[in-house]
């Protein structure tokens, strides 16, 4: 009984619909902003997505994009949640560089980036997006479009569709996936062979301005959502970016304001720290039903957007992954080593 129902809670949490037991703040998230962009560095725009869960009040618009202008073109980076929302920034895009994009880069298998693809294809822009990713996308993502039209509403989503031409690319084709626009733009994903931190996570550095467009990597004052994310992988990814020689000077994460370089350092803080405290309350038999209020958000992150909810859930699922893992190695011990006898010794 006890085990039936954690796999039912598990369930629930891969599914992104349970919320714990603390009620979210009260009065609505903010509404989205206009699609129009902020200019970053020279030739890189952001789009900011709104605070909060995803929801009637801020019409699911939660996720960030961007787009990098070079001399020789556009790319654009990631789409939002829906045709409508994809039609407005294509605007915006063309309004700003009186170009239409030369791809779109979608850098994960998510509802907030990925369901405004259809108003960039719709267009004749060429769509770009890791094959993991893309694998992820087809198997999940027509439930999560049939519960956004249920959530936000049909005036909101429609035209909403999955997009139906993407170019695939793998760790080998990364390099010359991105059509050439006069920029030193780098396409980054996990070496083939590797655990990746989530399927098919891409994030897009440019080199001359030292901006990374990091997708799903790391989000800027906001808790992450670990529920795809597998965490050393995730770690090493974001350890190898704080290592590179180039140096960062500005970060769009998946969600929440403009970041500096210690974006990526202050995301790794985070996760560490909450796999630290949820082995910490496992090694103490705290029941999981007390574990999000016990793993209080790591010093530096208390103001951070989605503690409420985001943070409470993480510690839930971290927890389980951590349980489940101990059973694991409860059941199936390692083998005892085999000690040899001298040669012409007792048996």
């Amino acid at each position: 009984m006890v085990q039936a129902g954690r796999r039912r809670l598990l369930g629930l949490l891969g599914a992104g619909l349970w919320r714990g037991s603390r009620a979210a703040p009260p009065g609505p998230p903010d509404k989205p902003p206009p699609e129009l962009p902020l200019e970053l560095a020279p030739g890189v725009f952001m789009f900011r997505g709104a605070r909060g869960e995803p929801g009637p009040d801020n019409l699911g618009r939660t996720g960030n994009a961007a787009f990098v202008v070079g001399p020789g073109g556009v790319v654009a980076v990631d789409a939002g949640v829906s045709w409508r929302q994809g039609r407005q920034r294509l605007a915006a895009i063309e309004r700003q560089t009186g170009r239409r994009p030369a791809a779109l880069l979608l850098t994960q298998a998510r509802q907030e980036f990925l369901f405004g693809a259809a108003a960039f294809e719709d267009a004749g822009v060429p769509l770009l997006m890791h094959a993991d990713a893309l694998a992820l996308m087809r198997s999940r993502c027509e439930t999560c479009l049939r519960r956004l039209r249920q959530q936000l509403g049909e005036p909101e989503m429609h035209g909403t569709r999955l997009p139906r031409q993407i170019r695939a690319f793998d760790a080998t084709q990364a390099p010359a996936a991105l059509p050439p626009i006069g920029r030193a733009l780098q396409l980054l994903v996990a070496q083939d062979g590797r655990t990746d931190a989530c399927p098919g996570r891409a994030a897009l550095l440019d080199a001359d301005s030292g901006t990374l467009i990091a997708g799903a990597l790391l989000d800027v004052e906001t808790v992450p959502d670990v529920q795809d994310g597998d965490l050393p992988a995730w770690l090493a990814r974001l350890d190898a970016l704080a290592a590179a020689p180039a140096p960062l000077r500005h970060c769009v994460g998946g969600h929440g304001p403009p970041g500096r370089a210690d974006a990526v350092a202050r995301t790794a803080h985070y996760l560490r720290t909450l796999q630290q405290d949820c082995a910490a309350r496992l090694a103490e038999g705290l029941p999981l039903a007390e574990v999000a209020d016990a793993v209080a958000p790591p010093a530096g992150c208390e103001d951070w957007d989605g503690l409420d909810i985001t943070h409470r859930r993480n510690a839930s699922v971290i927890y389980l992954r951590l349980e489940q893992a101990l059973l694991r190695a409860r059941a199936d011990p390692p083998a005892p080593p085999v000690l040899s006898t001298p040669s012409g010794g007792p048996p």
